[in-house]
């Protein structure tokens, strides 16, 4: 019996001690490895973007008037200054309108040419009291695609024709059914881009501004 006793003493208690040692470092790290893990990562927003060219421009040997009546090659023909006049008429107050109002507006940049960009949408701009977004040029559609999708929607681009293509690409929405591969020989469509949980849809709309528009 006082045997006994003895083997319940200090040396008892300091072996049960190490045999719950391990078992209490594993506690703890059950513990930390049941923290919430990080969700999945956020997929492609929804977005909704309209491209048009700029409007018309002047026939081969004509030139057009800049701001100040003065003639420059570079600016829009009489019937573009018209159809940028009208431009507004295409995105009305009403939410039954089949193009919504946009809440940004883009245009080309840089060279001469893009300046047809800007006169294009520098009315309709200044009827929605939005700045229009140039700081991008033809050749950096990627750049542009970028900016598009991170800005407020729906968003309109005014481009210059040959560079829709890779601005389509650049939003990777090439590959729809519909889809021109180049801009048609027009001044007067619209090129609706909607996506929903990261599908895109296409339209293709005519604007009815003037007479002789299809």
């Amino acid at each position: 019996m006082p045997h006994a006793s003895t083997g319940s003493g200090p040396r008892r208690r300091s072996v049960l001690a190490a045999a719950l040692a391990p078992l209490a470092v594993a506690g703890c790290s059950a513990q930390e490895d049941t923290r919430p893990a990080a969700g999945p990562a956020a997929g492609p927003q929804d977005a909704l973007v309209m491209v048009i060219r700029h409007a018309e421009k002047p026939y081969p040997g004509d030139t057009g008037e800049d701001e100040d009546g003065n003639e420059h090659p570079g600016t829009l023909a009489g019937r573009g200054q018209r159809r940028a006049e009208e431009l507004a008429r295409l995105f009305p107050p009403a939410a039954s309108a089949s193009l919504p109002r946009p809440a940004t507006v883009f245009a080309a940049g840089g060279k001469a040419a893009a300046e047809r960009c800007r006169q294009t949408v520098a009315p309709l701009a200044a009827a929605l009291h939005t700045p229009v977004r140039a700081e991008f040029a033809a050749g950096a559609e990627r750049d542009l695609a970028k900016a598009v999708l991170a800005a407020p929607t729906p968003v309109l681009v005014c481009w210059e024709p040959n560079g829709i293509p890779r601005l389509v690409r650049a939003l990777g929405a090439h590959r729809l059914v519909g889809v021109p591969a180049a801009w048609p020989d027009r001044y007067d469509l619209v090129w609706m881009f909607t996506r929903r949980q990261g599908r895109w849809s296409f339209r293709e709309l005519s604007q009815h501004l003037l007479p002789g528009d299809a």
